[in-house]
């Protein structure tokens, strides 16, 4: 009898231990980019921190959003990072809760920006990047982003395709230039179409902008920021522009999945990725531009990044809403004034 309950509780133990170990797994949703930088920086600093084990799924927003809504009846993430945009559309879908702020240690400390990027307390920003204009400055001056769509330099330009991440930023930015923008983007589409026979390209990939600079066979292109490092090792005299009307750009967000088993631990880990000494680690790193507010780098590395407040403040970010309601109309009204 001593040797069965001894058994018995034996097995208890293990049963406890299991369950305790199983509480203390998060399971999170990324993108696939820089994995390596990010379990060396994050992920494997948290486990150890927390004791527990992370599980990362990646794949694009697309795959991933897709998942938690056919999981959304019992969910297997946790906790995700989409844009902005998808996270309007998760909270549109009843994927994801509202954050509570007082239990990030870390969140006065973001930019103002970042801190309820679409307004409804669902989301909160950890990485974002300026788009504007890269220009050689030899050749042109650009001071407005209608200094893309001048006679002189149309002829040598890049534009990025409207289904591209830096289409409707910059449309949106041209249509402020002209003075007619609105959330169909019509009139800045039509300006770009009046030019469509002159402008080099209306590029998919951005890496091909640096051989077509190098080739000088374009002087300018809206590029985002994470692209600009190619561009300052060709030896040539090249810019970052500022435009009057600023810059635009794009914003990464973390969500909590609605009905998630680990919330808490995934509010720990979200806290953990917005401190100053993980968003330093990534900037240093050039893996992503901080959020935090704190966070001090070095010249160098600063100039490829998009860092500090006279830059964030500079920001037009498109409404979420408005891209979300209106991507079908630019898609078409791009193909109508510009062509596939």
């Amino acid at each position: 009898m001593k040797k069965i309950l001894l058994a018995s509780s034996a097995l208890l133990l293990v049963a406890a231990h299991a369950a305790s170990a199983q509480e203390k797994t998060l399971t999170i949703s990324v993108y696939g980019f820089a994995q390596d930088a990010f379990k060396e920086l994050v992920y494997t600093p948290f486990e150890a921190k927390c004791g527990c084990k992370l599980v990362v799924e990646t794949g694009n927003s697309v795959e991933r959003l897709a998942k938690m809504e056919a999981n959304k009846a019992s969910p297997v993430v946790d906790m995700a990072v989409v844009s902005m945009a998808d996270a309007l559309s998760a909270s549109r879908a009843g994927l994801i809760e509202k954050i509570d702020n007082t239990k990030l240690t870390n969140f006065n400390k973001l930019y103002d920006l970042a801190k309820d990027p679409n307004g409804d307390g669902m989301s909160v920003g950890y990485t974002f990047y300026a788009t504007s204009i890269v220009y050689r400055s030899d050749k042109m001056e650009v001071n407005s982003w209608a200094d893309l769509l001048d006679e002189k330099n149309a002829s040598h330009v890049a534009f990025p395709n409207v289904t591209t991440n830096q289409g409707p930023p910059a449309l949106y930015m041209v249509g402020e230039a002209i003075g007619k923008n609105t959330p169909d983007l019509k009139e800045a589409i039509a300006a770009v179409g009046a030019k469509k026979d002159e402008i080099v390209t209306f590029y998919v990939k951005s890496s091909q902008l640096v051989q077509l600079m190098q080739q000088e066979e374009i002087w300018a292109a809206p590029i985002g920021r994470f692209s600009w490092e190619g561009f300052t090792k060709l030896g040539l005299p090249i810019k970052w522009a500022t435009p009057k009307e600023g810059q635009t750009g794009g914003m990464n967000v973390m969500v909590l999945t609605k009905g998630a088993k680990n919330q808490d631990l995934a509010l720990e880990f979200m806290d953990f990725w917005l401190s100053t000494e993980i968003q330093t680690a990534l900037a240093e790193k050039l893996v992503d531009s901080p959020a935090n507010k704190d966070v001090k780098v070095a010249p160098e590395i600063a100039e490829n990044l998009t860092y500090g407040e006279e830059t964030v403040k500079s920001l037009k970010l498109i409404p979420s809403a408005v891209a979300l309601d209106n991507r079908e109309a630019w898609l078409s009204e791009w193909n109508a004034q510009v062509g596939q």
